[in-house]
């Protein structure tokens, strides 16, 4: 792990064919055994980060519910300032600590929507957020550990860029198919399987019908 930057671990369920979500926006492949076991996960890191589109699908707190600890810093990754008044991350930012990642390319009326929340407004990169930049920031900040819950696009610019230190997948007894559906790595992708990030078993868990994989790079 680079010390410029915090620990790094992508985090999805997956259904047997590597979808996070149906092509209707069907996202609930955890069982509640392994919804306890990432609300734990979540709570063991500083910080907890997503993209724009899994606000705008999902609409998430990104909190820990299903089990005690602490909640991690909320991270949106939103070059343009996009995610809406009405989301819960915004209207519950008194509550629990939010950083919005914003461009400069974000326009003056969605930054001032942006100001009227009690979040940390952090501007990194021209037309989109510079991942490697905002890093650097946010380990200056004090955030040693970030848990990326993508979705499809954010997990691609973690995994092209190689900013990343494991990845940890709930293999889900499903298989959903479809061109529109979200794979857990959207993207260009690569040309090459030599192209791809060395990866090694570190562990494997049984969770009922689900299978806990945890891959750390070579």
């Amino acid at each position: 792990m680079e010390k410029s930057r915090p620990k790094i671990t992508i985090s999805s369920a997956i259904s047997i064919d590597g979808k996070i979500s149906s092509k209707c926006n069907d996202s609930k492949l955890s069982s509640n055994d392994d919804l306890k076991r990432l609300h734990k996960l979540r709570s063991t890191y500083d910080a907890i980060l997503v993209g724009k589109n899994t606000v705008l699908k999902d609409n998430p707190l990104l909190t820990v519910r299903f089990t005690k600890g602490k909640n991690p810093i909320r991270i949106i990754l939103d070059s343009r300032g996009e995610i809406p008044k009405e989301s819960k991350i915004l209207i519950t930012s008194k509550k629990f600590p939010t950083i919005i990642a914003v461009s400069k390319n974000i326009s003056k009326n969605n930054l001032e929507k942006l100001k009227q929340f009690p979040v940390e407004i952090i501007i990194s990169g021209k037309d989109s957020v510079n991942l490697k930049n905002l890093l650097e920031k946010l380990v200056q900040k004090g955030i040693k550990s970030i848990l990326v819950e993508g979705g499809g696009t954010t997990n691609w610019e973690f995994v092209k860029k190689n900013l990343f230190d494991e990845i940890i997948v709930t293999i889900s007894p499903f298989l959903l198919g479809g061109e529109k559906s979200i794979s857990f790595i959207q993207g260009s992708g690569f040309s090459k399987l030599s192209k791809s990030p060395k990866l090694k078993i570190h562990s494997i868990k049984r969770l009922s019908n689900h299978l806990v994989v945890n891959y750390r790079k070579v």
